[in-house]
């Protein structure tokens, strides 16, 4: 394909440009097309950030849209209730929900995709894939198929994933209105003042790093979190969460904001535990942790200490309230085990 840059173009950076005018290709498919030389301006080879003026020629080679087929992978789901209408599933740690950029295998939706086309017909089974997986709603935009909330990569709990497009969409208005109950459990360093309050707090994206949010009191969008402390230790505590609403990354940024950032959410401020330490400090009396001395071990917990341990919504046919609750996984039972032995107040 050709392109004439037009009289009102100027200064503007070739992928930009290229963006604009292509909005069903990602900005990085752009890039990637302009470094290898498929977009070259007036003959010649140039970067992403060359500056475009009036009349100057693109020959393009449009790049292969990226694939829209979800692979189905045979990984082990923890199905707590399934239904014509739902499953809801009890989801492990160190497990991304849907497709993204730079993440296409290993999600739940890969594991649901595998899940139901073993239910589905003969034609689906053998084919094993396809950007519309027979047996789950159309989700939340591309790759997302069933999906109507998400957790975070290393949360555990309990996940509701729909299999048809008006249960989604009851479901989701049920999210939407914030009609739906939920609780997390968390284990965090140091116990707060109150033993229960509210974190009033407007979330955004961090201003200098995209992967992170921050209390953003000027542009942020509300956001609040109830907590209550279930257990003290010298040093941690358990804490009950039941977010209101459901920004990226709330409960987290939330805890750090009040100075009891979660146990290993190293993005927050959580520090990694090993036994080694709470060992030391009980033979010391309660010492801080940096009293102690090094030993060669892994940390007690590798991941957010962070668990959905409950979820409370009316079911989309029969209007019922259901409730469900995931176990704490064993990771989080094992840190709650060694709290108690080492540091119990």
């Amino acid at each position: 394909m050709t392109l004439y840059v037009g009289h009102t173009i100027k200064d503007r950076r070739i992928d930009k440009y290229l963006h604009g005018r292509f909005r069903n290709l990602s900005r990085q498919s752009i890039q990637d097309a302009i470094k290898t030389g498929s977009a070259k301006v007036n003959g010649k080879i140039v970067k992403p950030s060359f500056k475009l003026t009036t009349g100057d020629r693109i020959d393009l080679v449009i790049p292969e849209p990226p694939s829209k087929e979800i692979p189905p992978e045979d990984i082990p789901l923890d199905i707590i209730y399934e239904d014509s209408d739902l499953i809801v599933i009890n989801k492990q740690a160190d497990m991304i929900v849907h497709p993204a950029r730079g993440n296409t295998r290993g999600t739940l939706v890969n594991a649901l995709a595998y899940y139901v086309s073993r239910l589905s017909s003969p034609v689906a089974r053998a084919t094993g894939h396809g950007s519309r997986v027979t047996g789950l709603s159309s989700g939340l935009g591309e790759f997302r198929p069933g999906i109507v909330h998400r957790l975070d990569k290393d949360t555990t709990g309990v996940m509701v994933v729909t299999k048809n497009d008006i249960a989604q969409w009851k479901v989701a208005k049920q999210f939407e209105r914030r009609q739906v109950r939920k609780t997390y459990l968390a284990i965090v360093h140091g116990t707060p003042d109150l033993s229960a309050d509210r974190i009033s707090a407007p979330l955004g994206v961090h201003p200098r790093i995209r992967e992170k949010y921050a209390i953003r009191p000027e542009i942020g969008k509300e956001a609040i979190t109830f907590y209550e402390v279930l257990e003290e230790f010298r040093g941690f505590s358990l804490l009950r969460l039941t977010p209101r609403t459901g920004r990226t990354h709330q409960i987290r940024v939330h805890l750090s904001y009040i100075k009891h950032p979660i146990v290993a959410d190293d993005m927050y401020g959580g520090k990694f535990v090993y036994q080694w330490q709470l060992a030391a400090a009980k033979r010391s009396g309660g010492a801080g942790l940096a009293d102690a001395e090094p030993a060669p071990q892994a940390p007690i917990i590798k991941r957010c200490a962070l668990h959905a341990h409950t979820l409370e919504f009316k079911h989309p046919t029969t209007g019922e309230i259901m409730q469900f609750e995931a176990p704490l996984p064993a990771d989080m039972q094992n840190l709650l085990d060694m709290l108690r032995k080492y540091r119990e107040t």
